[in-house]
């Protein structure tokens, strides 16, 4: 069995406006194990942020419990165990490409090689002849792909993508996909892609369906 990456049971989060409360996410329960490729597709305004967003320890469940086992604790996640992919890419205006991708690796100082860190996750993504140029200087796709970079550029066990094509055309897209999935076809890393592209998803294997905060996984999984 591989290992157990993040256990959710009964995990809900609401939002209070006013007197009304936004049910965000239905109670939900589900494994996320080593090397799952899975994605979460649902229209825009569907729960897949929020709940990507609770994966990653950004946010915190109204109800229900939520374990990370073979990742830590609360807290101690992200970037180290969870790399996290934003639809946009957010880079730093005033820093190159490489230096956008070496920032987690300073700022938390686990590589005596930042700079090389950095440049093999450019690699990764194909992007080695653009590490010295500014986000201006460069097209969609490219500043996607440094994004994807310096999330897995301390090999996180776990990478989270909350649309990361959603602001691509559809070539870009499929070339972005492929450079997110080429670096991580070597480890045992899981993949959680949220997306409303039917292209993307199924280029995953396993496919969650959000609706109005509701959570359907296939017949086939197991829960917790």
């Amino acid at each position: 069995m591989s290992e157990t990456f993040v256990t959710a049971v009964n995990v809900a989060r609401r939002f209070q406006q006013g007197d009304v409360s936004l049910e965000a996410l239905r109670p939900a329960t589900f494994t996320i194990r080593a090397g799952d490729r899975i994605a979460i597709v649902g229209a825009s305004g569907s729960g897949k942020s929020t709940l990507l967003q609770l994966i990653a320890d950004l946010d915190t469940p109204s109800s229900g419990t939520l374990n990370w086992p073979a990742l830590g604790a609360s807290g101690t996640l992200r970037p180290r165990h969870i790399g996290m992919v934003f639809q946009s890419a957010s880079l730093l205006p005033a820093l190159s490409a490489i230096e956008n991708v070496e920032v987690p690796l300073r700022l938390l100082g686990e590589t005596a090689a930042p700079r090389e860190a950095a440049l093999a996750a450019l690699a990764s993504v194909g992007l080695s002849g653009i590490a010295d140029k500014l986000p201006d200087e460069l097209s969609g796709g490219q500043a996607q792909r440094v994004g994807l970079a310096r999330a897995i550029a301390l090999r996180p066990r776990l990478v989270l993508a909350d649309e990361p094509t959603g602001q691509l055309d559809q070539p870009t897209a499929q070339r972005a996909m492929d450079a997110l999935l080429d670096s991580l076809a070597d480890s045992d890393a899981a993949l959680v892609v949220a997306t409303h592209d039917p292209v993307v998803a199924q280029r995953l294997h396993t496919v969650w369906r959000m609706d109005h905060g509701l959570l359907t996984l296939p017949a086939s999984e197991t829960t917790p």
